[in-house]
C-alpha cells in the first residue's frame, strides 16, 4: 500500500494550493479518504474527508475555503485549498478510513505528508 501526498509548498496569505494523494495497492474506490494536518508543535487534526460515494466533510475552520474531491480512475484524492492563512501552515496527510468525518487511518504509509507553509 502506497500513499503519496504532493502539492504542498510556500504560499502567501490569501493564496491557494492543490494537494494530491495518489494511492496504490488497495481498492481505492471502495474506501472513504480523509485528510489531516499537523501544525508545528501540535498533534494530528482531521481536516476533511470524502466518502466512497462522494459525500464530503470539513472541519469548521476550512469550510468554504477547502474542497475535497476524488478521481477513482486515477486512485487520487485532492484537497483544493483557497484563501490560505497562517493557521493553515502544517504538514498534511491523507489516508483511507472507515469514517471520512474523523481522522482514523486504516492502513498505508500515510505519515509521509506534504508541507504547506503560509508566509508573507
Amino acid at each position: 500500500v502506497q500513499l503519496v501526498e504532493s502539492g504542498g509548498g510556500l504560499v502567501q496569505p490569501g493564496g491557494a494550493l492543490r494537494l494530491s494523494c495518489a494511492a496504490s495497492g488497495f481498492p481505492f474506490s471502495i474506501f472513504a479518504m480523509s485528510w489531516a494536518l499537523q501544525a508545528p508543535g501540535k498533534g494530528l487534526e482531521w481536516v476533511s474527508g470524502i466518502s466512497r460515494g462522494g459525500d464530503t466533510y470539513y472541519r469548521d475552520s476550512v469550510k468554504g475555503r477547502f474542497t475535497i474531491s476524488r478521481d477513482n480512475a486515477k486512485n487520487t484524492v485532492f484537497l483544493q485549498m483557497n484563501s490560505l492563512n497562517y493557521e493553515d501552515t502544517a504538514v498534511y496527510y491523507c489516508a483511507p478510513t472507515t469514517s471520512p468525518a474523523v481522522w482514523a487511518p486504516l492502513f498505508g504509509n500515510w505519515d509521509q505528508g506534504t508541507q504547506v507553509t503560509v508566509s508573507s
